[in-house]
């Protein structure tokens, strides 16, 4: 018998539709769930499977039209929840359920500080105002691991990596110390080393605090280390409910076998890896030297302050090869993706490819050489263009260089690129924010995929899928690579996909490589105490943990 007896929060035969052009899109469908203060419900299932939208439904985030709550009934602390609004509502939402969001650039305003937006929580809930609030916002900040608070306090989003957004993100979220935490997806950005500290501090709140946590993730190892229980959803419907260990070491329903299945574990990545086995000798990219410094000022006449956020960094990619980055957010990962794609400029350093630096190119090499190296962007929401189609994204590198594909030929082109990233036809005529994150994600790897490029570099390009489809992602981008002769820069947190699809392995700190290797010898013999340290911040299933 479960040791949570009294649900804090409970849904009752919940079913939601959405408006299209045809009938109505039933996303949820009959879902009925509880959860318990401080018990920890995980809710798994692939992108689309309506795990967001029933947790939505909760918080009263469901837009009525195009969503149209048909059937349901919502119980919070024994209150009936489901109609109110108004000021009922803002008593509740924030202060009793908070929600942590899957795209933090999105909930982010751009143009006030994270401390403004922390600290307004406190203000527009009466809990501190002035120099308290900001004290307290400061130390909600180092609680999730902002390193340097009390300067970036006073920095805008765009300032700070994904993984980092998502850290503020979190502490806004628990700076009232809800009795319900919805969790979102919030490890999704993070490299393990910050994952776990995350994990533990939310482990930390419900010990202090008897919070109840609804976890909503298609990460399964972060599932089982944190679940008591587990529900899966599949197209709308809970296909499988039960105590987490049962539901991991037991699965009945044949979609919660595949999911479980799709996932890498420890040794099953090396003896059944998706590694190069084309990989030649010949250099298709050469860095050298490769230095970032950035100036910034605290405040309108604040002093002028630099940051080295990558410093003489060297390493070359083979033709065929994967070369896998791993690393801290902030760690200079995304600064070395960016500055090979010359979206960012270097401080010093240069990069060669075909025997030509990069940073020396002209306009008209510039645009030559970007049809050759394509990047999947880590945020797939900022990098389209809310007011194009998805015909229109994948297509658009076919336009610019115009001697990719004839026109005549897109239409079926594009459906052949859905496809292959495991979306359907018509969603081509849809558009950016009619997707959910990981759909979004694999839109951005179709686009890359349409200039046809000789090396791709994915930042963070699987973090937002759930497991089975990452495995469909990892199966296409190795079969690419072996057929069109690719090379890859692999930029990710998650080390057992990084360890099933990389050759070589780069590990950066604080702008630095601090280990270069093998993959074998990377994960079997690391060197560096820093890559020990990642290695050891895997997830641990939580019965495991508990000795059960």
């Amino acid at each position: 018998m479960s040791r949570f007896t009294s649900p804090l929060l409970t849904v009752e035969n919940l079913t939601v539709e959405f408006l299209s052009d045809d009938a109505p899109v039933r996303a949820v469908n009959a879902v009925s769930f509880e959860v318990s203060r401080g018990e920890t419900l995980v809710i798994l299932g692939e992108s689309g499977s309506g795990k967001s939208v029933s947790t939505s439904t909760v918080m009263d985030l469901i837009d009525q039209p195009p969503g149209d709550i048909v059937s349901g009934r919502i119980t919070f602390d024994g209150v009936a929840i489901g109609n109110l609004r108004g000021e009922p509502r803002r008593l509740i939402n924030g202060r009793k359920i908070a929600m942590i969001f899957q795209d933090p650039l999105a909930y982010l305003n751009p143009v006030y500080t994270v401390g403004r937006q922390i600290i307004e929580i406190f203000e527009c809930h009466g809990v501190a105002s002035g120099k308290a609030a900001r004290e307290q916002a400061i130390s909600l900040l180092r609680r999730v691991g902002i390193p340097n608070p009390e300067t970036r306090i006073d920095q805008y989003p765009h300032q700070f990596s994904g993984g980092q957004r998502q850290r503020v993100m979190i502490a806004m979220a628990i700076a009232l110390k809800p009795d319900l935490l919805i969790a979102d997806e919030p490890t999704t950005a993070l490299d393990v080393s910050v994952q776990a500290q995350i994990l533990d501090l939310l482990r930390d709140l419900q010990n202090e605090t008897g919070m109840a946590l609804i976890l909503i993730t298609h990460d399964l190892e972060v599932a089982a280390s944190m679940a008591d229980r587990v529900i899966v959803m599949n197209r709308g419907e809970i296909v499988e409910a039960g105590a987490a260990k049962d539901v991991f070491t037991a699965p009945s329903h044949a979609y919660t076998k595949k999911l479980i299945s799709a996932l890498p574990h420890g040794d099953a990545a090396e003896n059944s890896n998706k590694r190069s086995t084309t990989s030649s000798e010949e250099t298709v990219l050469k860095v050298e030297g490769l230095t970032k410094e950035y100036f910034f000022s605290s405040g309108m006449f604040g002093k002028r302050q630099s940051f080295l956020a990558v410093n003489d960094v060297n390493f070359e990619v083979k033709k065929g090869e994967t070369l896998g980055i791993v690393g801290e957010s902030g760690s200079g990962k995304s600064s070395v993706a960016r500055m090979l794609l010359r979206l960012a400029e270097p401080t010093s350093g240069k990069a060669i490819f075909a025997g030509e630096d990069i940073f020396s190119m002209n306009q008209a090499r510039l645009l030559a050489f970007r049809r050759k190296v394509q990047m999947v962007f880590q945020d797939p929401y900022g990098s389209m263009n809310p007011r194009m189609s998805v015909h229109t994204i994948i297509s658009e590198p076919w336009a610019i260089h115009g001697d990719i594909l004839p026109k005549a030929k897109w239409k079926d082109r594009v459906v052949e690129l859905l496809e292959l990233v495991g979306l359907k036809p018509e969603h081509a005529d849809r558009y950016p924010h009619q997707f959910s994150g990981g759909q979004r994600q694999r839109i951005a790897i179709a686009r890359a995929l349409a200039s046809e490029p000789e090396l791709i570099v994915c930042d963070e390009a699987v973090s937002a899928l759930d497991v089975s489809i990452q495995a469909q992602v990892i199966d296409l981008l190795a079969d690419l690579r072996t057929r069109l002769g690719l090379s890859y820069i692999f930029i990710t947190h998650d080390l057992p996909i990084v360890r099933h699809f990389a050759d070589r392995i780069i590990v950066m700190k604080q702008g630095e490589i601090v280990e270069d290797g093998t993959t074998s010898a990377i994960f079997g013999n690391p060197s560096h105490p820093y890559t020990r340290s990642l290695l050891e911040a895997t997830p641990v299933p939580k019965w495991v943990a508990a000795g059960a």
